[in-house]
């Protein structure tokens, strides 16, 4: 490619198209985009927004009170299991004094 007085090559200009190009219309197509979308969704929604509202809190709602009864349940299960270790450990103390005792 040979490169012309200004110092450009040939070939290595973009065209730019009808609607100008460049940043302002990368721009603008994006917030078209945006608005065909948001329209496109609200016509293919489900559900009307307080009905999905509604059924979000509903939904959340009984997550929460799950996660509270699983965090319970394994509240009593870690307060068995220590109470089982403490109990292990205050008989292994008692065998040791006693043994201790022994010897001495």
């Amino acid at each position: 490619m040979a490169a012309d007085e200004s110092g450009f090559e040939e070939g290595n200009e973009q065209e730019q198209g009808p609607t100008g190009g460049g940043l302002g219309g990368f721009a603008v197509g994006v917030i078209f985009g945006a608005f065909l979308g948001a329209g496109i969704a609200l016509l293919f929604a489900p559900e009307r927004g307080d009905k999905t509202r509604r059924r979000l809190r509903h939904r959340l709602r009984s997550l929460r009170d799950e996660a509270g009864d699983q965090l319970e349940r394994a509240g009593k299960r870690s307060g068995r299991e220590l109470l089982r270790h403490r109990r292990r450990l205050e008989a292994g103390v008692e065998r040791a004094v006693s043994r201790a005792r022994d010897v001495l």
